[in-house]
């Protein structure tokens, strides 16, 4: 099982306040890079659901060249942070950290069923858990939280339409299946936004998500795939 390098740790124990501040503090640390897609391997879809006072996370580990599941892994235990819109991030990292050390190895990407630069503060749960890794991140979410789609997104699979806050391209508005409503994928860290898209894309199958958080997000809440 693989031991987490963290960077940038900080405490998890803290009130909205503090929360607020670690993200400011973090935020700048974010990077935009091209990925390699020759070295990308395996992508990691991490999904987290709640239930009452208890979080279960999610991990499933994709093989992008086989298109097929080679791990997965589950954590479940306390929530430990309150519903805050904008602080995700405290309420799921503390679960997602120890499911990534039951994979029997880390993924090359992480790609997460949550927002990346497209948050107030440009730093969403994909930011977050990207930083502390220092690995390509990406967010792929099914909901706007900030900003707005500007321009016309058409309808065939691979439309595209920037998601503009505060004058700033945060994400693409993207459509992974014909006349299907659009996922937003925003940068994480170590990605740039045209190849987080193009990740999206072609890893997206049957259903509108990627299958890596698809499965992701089907063992979060039934706890089997």
């Amino acid at each position: 099982m693989p031991a987490l390098d963290l960077r940038h740790a900080h405490a998890w124990d803290v009130t909205p306040t503090e929360a607020v501040e670690i993200q400011r503090q973090l935020a700048p640390l974010v990077r935009q890079e091209p990925l390699d897609f020759e070295a990308v391997r395996t992508v990691a879809g991490l999904d987290v659901s709640v239930r009452d006072d208890r979080v279960r996370a999610a991990v499933v580990v994709f093989d992008v060249r086989a298109r097929a599941v080679v791990d997965q892994a589950i954590w479940e235990g306390p929530t430990p942070f309150p519903y805050v819109p904008g602080l995700l991030s405290f309420r799921e990292v503390p679960a997602i950290l120890p499911a990534l050390e039951q994979l029997a190895a880390l993924p090359d990407v992480y790609m997460l069923d949550a927002q990346g630069l497209a948050h107030p503060r440009r730093f969403g749960l994909a930011c977050h858990l990207g930083v502390l890794l220092d690995a390509p991140a990406l967010g792929v979410a099914k909901s706007i939280l900030v900003g707005r789609v500007e321009g016309e997104l058409g309808e065939a699979k691979g439309s595209g339409a920037p998601l503009v806050h505060k004058g700033e391209t945060v994400a693409v508005a993207l459509r992974t299946r014909e006349r299907v409503k659009p996922v937003y994928v925003s940068v994480g860290h170590r990605i740039t936004l045209r190849d987080a898209g193009r990740l999206a894309l072609r890893l997206a199958e049957k259903v509108k998500l990627p299958q890596p958080t698809h499965l992701a997000h089907r063992l979060s809440y039934r706890g089997e795939l």
